[in-house]
């Protein structure tokens, strides 16, 4: 049951790095009124996605205990550093290998 709440605390992870991206692509773009900017499909599916990540939270933590939150939400960093580069473009320098490298070794140190 562990195994399974991890995966799905994952997940919501996952979904609401995905939900970022998103939002952030809406950010990015020009609109002819405020109510444009507000109530675009990327902007309504965004927060869609966040609620459903928090619904999966809530979830996930039914069976999961609490410490392990932090180390499961660290993912996202990762998951960052991958959509950002497909997405928006961004590069990967050696910095955020380094980084995203020490927090894949805590995960991996304090969950196994």
């Amino acid at each position: 049951m562990i195994v399974q709440s991890s995966l799905i605390l994952i997940m919501s992870v996952f979904i609401a790095t995905c939900s970022q991206i998103l939002l952030k692509k809406s950010s990015d773009i020009k609109y002819e009124s405020i109510i444009r900017e507000y109530l675009n499909w990327r902007v309504i599916v965004g927060y869609g996605m966040m609620i459903v990540s928090t619904i999966l939270t809530i979830i996930a933590f039914r069976n999961l205990d609490y410490k392990y939150g932090p180390i499961l939400e660290s993912v996202g960093y990762i998951f960052i550093m991958f959509l950002g580069r497909w997405f928006l473009k961004e590069k990967i320098t050696k910095n955020k290998i380094i980084g995203n490298a020490l927090i894949l070794a805590g995960i991996i140190v304090f969950y196994v």
